[in-house]
Parts: C-alpha cells; sequence; structure tokens
C-alpha cells in the first residue's frame, strides 16, 4: 500500500513548551528542522504532522487512528511526561497494532517507530517490546553526570549538536522510507554488491559523541551496522548474543576512552566494553575477523580498572588479537575505517597457476562470460591455466587485481565478442598503458573474434592479420596453433 504520510511525530504537550516566550517549543523546533531535511535527502515535500492537541488528557480520537494507518513511520518522542501519558502511549501502541496490519512493523532489520530520546526514561516496559529493543536517537548530552536537553536556546554547541542528530535522524528515517517503498514495488530496484556488515562496539558516555558520528558514517555508505537494538542487561544473556552478532561482521571497531561504560549483572563483573574486546578477539584468533581498537590520545581511564584494560589493551597481544590499535584524533579514525572497509571490499587475489603451465589470460566483457566458455576448454585442454577479469568490488580493487592478471600472463587474448568498436578500442587503449608489466616481452598478445558477426569484425577476418585467432564460427584446435607455438616454440603441436 502506499502511505499518505511520511511520518508522524508523537509527543508530550509538555515537551513543546519554550523555555522563554519568545522562543519556539522544542518539538516544533525539531518538526521544522526534521520537515527541512528529509525533504533534502528525499527529492519531495515531506509529509510530518503531528497532533496539536492541547493537553495529553484529551479523549483518544477516531481521527488519530485514522491517520496513523496511512502513516509510514511513528517518531516516538520519549520523556518522562510522554510514559505518563495515556494518551501517547495509547499513539504508540495503536502505530503498533495498526503497522503489523499495513506493510508489517519492520522494514529489513529496522523498525517503523523511530524513537527520539528527548530526556532520559527508565521503566520504559510498559511499552511494545520492539520499542524497547530499538535503539533510540538521544538529544541530550551528559555534562558532569546529568543529562542536559539539546536545545537551541542552550547555546551554539547544543544548537550544533542538535542539528547535527537531526540530520543523522533526517538521513535515517529517508532510508527507512526508500526501502519500504522498495519493499512495496513490483519490480524493485537490483541490489549493488552487498557492503560488509561492521560491529561497532558500545562504548563509556564520554565517546557516545563519537560512536554515533562514525555509526551514521557508516550507515550512509551503506553499511548495515551492529548492534541494532538494545543489548540484554545480564551476563549470561549478553555474551552468546554479542557472538552472533559479531560473527555475523566483518569489522569489529572498538573505542576505548575514560569511561568504562556500563556493567552487565553477572559474575565475572566486567564492562561491557571489555567483554565486547575480548569476545571478538577469540573469534579474531580464528581469522574470521578483522579489527580496528581507538583510544585518544593520552586517555587515562576514570577509575583503575579501566586504566588497567587500558594498559593492558597496550601491551597484551591477546587483547590486541586481529586489530590495528590507534590514537589521534576522530577524522583519522574514520580514514582507517574506511581504508580497512576497501580492503575488505578487495576481491581476494586469483590462486596461482601450477608451476611450469603457461597462463591465458581472456580480456572479455562481462557479458561474455558465457559466450567464452567453449574457448576456455579448448585453453585448458592444451594444457593451459585460464583467467578472466574481475567484475565485483569497487572501482580502486577491480583496477588493481585485473591489472595484476594482465602482467601475470603469458598470453592475452582480448575476446571481442559482445562488446563493440568503442569497447575494443578502450581496451586496446587501456593495454598500451599497461605496455610496462610486459616484462622482457614474454607476453604474447591476440585479438579473438567472436560471434555475433559485424562489418568490423569482417574486415579484420577478411585481413587476416597475425596474432588473429578467428572465431566468429566458433573456436577450434586449428585456430589456436599459431598462440601455442608462440607460448613453446620447441613444443610439438597437434
Amino acid at each position: 500500500m502506499s502511505f499518505e504520510q511520511h511520518a508522524f511525530i508523537s509527543y508530550a504537550h509538555i515537551d513543546n513548551e519554550p523555555l522563554t516566550p519568545e522562543q519556539k517549543g522544542w518539538v516544533t523546533q525539531f518538526h521544522a528542522t526534521l520537515q527541512t531535511m528529509l525533504s533534502q535527502r528525499l527529492g519531495e515535500k515531506a509529509r510530518i504532522w503531528r497532533d496539536a492537541k492541547i493537553s495529553g488528557d484529551d479523549i483518544f480520537g477516531a481521527e488519530i487512528v485514522g491517520q496513523l494507518a496511512n502513516t509510514a513511520l511513528l517518531i516516538s518522542i520519549l520523556s518522562p511526561r510522554y510514559l505518563r501519558s495515556e494518551w501517547c502511549t495509547r499513539e504508540l501502541r495503536e502505530f503498533c497494532d495498526t503497522a503489523a496490519q499495513h506493510g508489517g512493523l519492520t522494514i529489513g532489520n529496522k523498525s517503523r517507530v523511530v524513537k527520539v530520546v528527548k530526556t532520559p526514561v527508565e521503566a520504559i516496559d510498559m511499552l511494545p517490546p520492539i520499542v524497547q529493543l530499538t535503539l533510540g536517537h538521544e538529544f541530550y548530552a551528559v555534562d558532569s553526570g546529568e543529562p542536559i536537553e539539546l536545545d537551541p536556546a542552550f547555546g551554539d554547541r547544543a544548537r550544533q549538536l542538535f542539528l547535527s542528530k537531526l540530520s543523522g535522524l533526517a538521513w535515517e528515517v529517508a532510508k527507512s522510507l526508500q526501502a519500504l517503498m522498495q519493499a512495496q514495488s513490483a519490480a524493485p530496484e537490483p541490489a549493488g554488491p552487498p557492503k560488509a556488515v561492521v560491529f561497532l562496539a558500545d562504548c563509556g558516555r564520554d565517546l557516545r559523541e563519537a560512536r554515533e558520528q562514525i555509526a551514521i558514517d557508516l550507515r550512509m555508505h551503506g553499511h548495515e551496522v551492529l548492534p541494532a537494538q538494545q543489548l540484554p542487561q545480564t551476563e549470561d544473556a549478553l555474551v552468546p548474543e554479542l557472538q552472533a552478532q559479531l560473527a555475523r561482521a566483518a569489522l569489529a571497531i572498538h573505542l576505548v576512552g575514560r569511561s568504562a561504560g556500563p556493567i552487565p549483572d553477572g559474575p565475572s563483573e566486567r564492562s561491557l566494553v571489555m567483554l565486547q574486546n575480548e569476545l571478538a578477539a577469540e573469534l579474531s584468533q580464528q581469522g574470521a575477523l578483522r579489527r580496528i581498537i581507538w583510544l585518544p590520545q593520552g586517555v587515562q581511564g576514570e577509575r583503575p580498572e579501566q586504566q588497567a584494560f587500558i594498559d593492558a589493551l597496550q601491551h597484551d597481544a591477546a587483547l590486541q588479537a586481529g586489530a590495528d590499535l590507534l590514537s589521534g584524533d576522530l577524522e583519522a579514525l574514520k580514514g582507517a575505517i574506511h581504508g580497512a572497509l576497501r580492503r575488505l571490499a578487495e576481491p581476494p587475489p586469483p590462486p596461482p597457476p601450477p608451476a611450469g603451465q603457461p597462463v591465458a589470460h581472456l580480456l572479455l566483457s562481462e557479458a561474455d562470460r558465457t559466450g567464452a566458455v567453449p574457448l576456455i576448454k579448448l585453453l585448458r585442454a592444451r594444457g593451459l591455466t585460464v583467467t578472466i577479469p574481475v567484475f565485483v568490488g569497487d572501482a580502486a580493487a577491480l583496477r588493481e587485481a585485473n591489472t595484476r592478471l594482465v602482467a601475470g600472463c603469458d598470453a592475452l587474448i582480448l575476446f571481442y565478442g559482445s562488446g563493440d568498436e568503442v569497447w575494443k578500442f578502450h581496451q586496446e587503449s587501456e593495454l598500451r598503458k599497461l605496455a610496462a608489466t610486459n616484462r622482457d616481452g614474454r607476453r604474447s598478445e591476440w585479438l579473438g573474434l567472436a560471434a555475433p558477426s559485424t562489418p568490423d569484425k569482417e574486415l579484420l577476418q577478411a585481413l587476416a592479420e597475425p596474432g588473429l585467432i578467428d572465431g566468429l564460427v566458433g573456436f577450434s584446435d586449428a585456430a589456436l596453433l599459431p598462440l601455442l607455438a608462440a607460448l613453446d616454440p620447441a613444443r610439438p603441436v597437434q
């Protein structure tokens, strides 16, 4: 189904009362800014609505229920008053019930309820389970142990953080809306190559802002970031959950700062930061996980046990297993993360050919992989190792891998099949640039004509110049005799 509204903002009226008479309410500012940012990301005017109710004690109207059925996402602004408001909690429950019947309550691994935590709240067990488990967007900072709401009225720093958080929220809302529309489309767009899953370990309060920036950056680049839901708070339930999530990840990132972070209830009394690192190190020792550990420059633990952990990370090889240990600023860390992800995306190097076997590389288009099979079989039957280009990976990785394949072959065959004259010209131009890789002139280069027939190919066939392998009507052993002779002049060819 299609939705009339992109999102509905559910909030308690008291949370929109301005701090001073000349200012706008917090929810009003939140709504207006999100409207602009989301419109820019969607490329159309975002349809966001909220009920301008006078108080949270009004009678819950049928109009609200009807509107919720036509809304894609619900943005729930949690606060102490929100939890006490029968109106607000009813909106939340009604949306969850309605969403379950209209498109489902989740989109992939994301909830259609977007949890915004304006003020820290407790006792959320009264809310629907999906809201309890969903990681929220925290619109407050902790200063000297006290939560401070991110209200632009508090100055430039609070305003910058408010806008930064909203920018990340708008991006995620846009991605959820796009995923929901694609799921409902009869012909969904083809997905690109899957991106690496990243486990972004929980951290202490002093690095929460840095962690959130990294999470937003990774999601903007198309990476799934774990954990995507609240983790269990008891050690016996937490450990298997962490092991399962780490097993899904290709890269784990650990931010270790002054604060030890939460300590799960359990016999070890180790912090969540320590547990995550130990479990990830065990997995890395099996070679299945790459890791980055970041210690801000000159960091000192607030408590003796945290300082001992920081010291151990720098000297204990077991705790560092599989990890690059970094220190420095946040931008350098982001650069290292994306560098690690690029390396993970690189195709594996081709296996070395058997000793003494010549290597023939077929330079072909992706559309010709099936059409080249008869030629590949003929070459292999003559004792050659055959390679073809790598087609999956980012541009830089593909270029590097394919350059290695060209440089490592004894005979290069430009397979002229589905590609047109422009494609052939481009490939020949690239080969001229790679002439330096032809060490000692040992590589011979050939042009293989393959179906379909074109005037250009028929002209080349008629000219029959040296270096041509004619396969317009099918490849034969006889057509390969010049190539085999060039690879081993002393070898008898029949």
